[in-house]
């Protein structure tokens, strides 16, 4: 009985901590502005810098994280990705992944 209880209290912190762990698209949305001089107003990209809309959400915060971490190469990205944090990131990834690609 109380190895189930254990088992059952496991699962619904793993549980919570994935909720959390989400990304919130209005909030990403609100927070998006500063990207739109580089990558559009609705994230369609601004030669020769790349699409954001409709890209996979782990994608998204990879790549953000790479560029946060200097793994990826680019000051302005780094300097932008310094700032976020993680809830940030995943709430710009589910706003990007959100809107139709082309």
């Amino acid at each position: 009985m109380n190895r189930t209880l254990l088992i059952v209290g496991v699962i619904a912190l793993l549980g919570i901590g994935n909720a959390q762990a989400a990304g919130d698209v209005q909030a990403g949305k609100a927070k998006a502005g500063i990207c739109a001089g580089c990558h559009g107003a609705n994230g369609e990209g601004v030669a020769p810098n790349p699409t954001l809309a409709g890209k996979k959400e782990d994608q998204l915060i990879q790549a953000m994280k790479d560029y946060k971490s200097g793994r990826r190469d680019n000051a302005v990205m780094k300097a932008f990705a310094s700032q976020l944090s993680d809830q940030d990131m995943a709430n710009l990834a589910a706003y990007y992944a959100s809107l139709k690609g082309k």
